[in-house]
């Protein structure tokens, strides 16, 4: 039985809706109303000193905040904080404690950022840039070219198949026959994989503005816009999508897809971009 008894924080309830619907457009050009998660940028503030910003659904981030604090060994009891306040008008969360943190200055000094998904560590810095960034528009895709990267990256030798824990990223170029992969990375988050393709791109001379970027993990807005950096047109995930990274891309520009798998996609965001030329696979039941 929960212990009533303690002083509990005043809390918010600020939950937000954990799916949104958006309009997709599948291989045979169908329009097909899709849930995608949510996704909002929260800052969390202790005693008016910013934290962090946390990616989230946003379904319990008062729960959230309490469960960062705990964990990251901010505060020692839920007695010990007054209250969570979140504000999503300001996309914050204000935490007071009773009576403060010791050494907070020091002990945040020496956080170590995880492989865990659900932080976006570098959401503030990136969203400043992407309106300044302006894809080609004179590029295109077409659906068996696509297809073709889908199956080659099933067919990828790879670390995930020999002992799983990982996501895998490729970067590929379209080409008469189909799909060339140019470069496939892994790691234990996703964000790893990206930031080392991209890494290999800088180092290669690599130009992102004909390319194909390939995901196995979820389109996050950090996803998107690191993709938007690489000036890389073309975004495909075997996964699925939030709803920031849905509104980034559109904004954008990007051509998103996500559900790709074997002859299937769903087209969300930057359909000019490709060209229905593929003999069209049967509606599944």
């Amino acid at each position: 039985m929960a212990d009533t008894s303690k002083p509990r924080p005043r809390l918010t309830q600020a939950g937000r809706p954990a799916t949104y619907e958006v309009e997709a457009f599948n291989e045979r050009g169908e329009m097909q109303p899709t849930a995608i998660a949510g996704e909002h940028p929260l800052t969390l503030y202790l005693d008016k000193r910013e934290l962090v910003t946390l990616m989230t659904l946003g379904q319990a981030p008062e729960a959230l905040a309490l469960g960062y604090l705990r964990n990251q060994r901010l505060v020692n009891a839920v007695e010990d904080v007054a209250e969570i306040q979140v504000d999503w008008d300001t996309e914050s969360c204000a935490i007071v404690t009773h009576r403060g943190v010791p050494d907070l200055e020091a002990r945040m000094a020496h956080r170590t950022v995880t492989t865990g998904c659900g932080q976006g560590t570098v959401f503030g810095d990136l969203m400043e840039e992407i309106d300044g960034i302006h894809l080609r528009e004179d590029v295109a895709l077409e659906d068996f070219q696509l297809f073709a990267l889908v199956e080659q990256v099933r067919k990828h030798e790879t670390i995930y198949k020999q002992a799983g824990a990982v996501h895998g990223c490729a970067l590929a170029r379209a080409t008469p026959e189909g799909c060339e992969i140019l470069m496939f990375f892994e790691d234990v988050g996703r964000h790893n994989a990206v930031d080392a393709i991209a890494g290999q791109m800088w180092l290669d001379g690599e130009d992102g503005a004909d390319k194909i970027f390939y995901t196995t993990g979820r389109l996050t807005s950090e996803m998107v816009i690191k993709c938007a950096q690489m000036r890389i047109p073309f975004l495909v995930s075997r996964s699925g999508l939030t709803k920031m990274g849905h509104d980034i891309a559109k904004r954008i520009g990007i051509t998103m897809l996500g559900r790709a798998s074997g002859r299937h996609y769903l087209l969300f965001t930057g359909a000019q971009r490709i060209r229905r030329t593929a003999p069209q696979p049967t509606a599944l039941a």
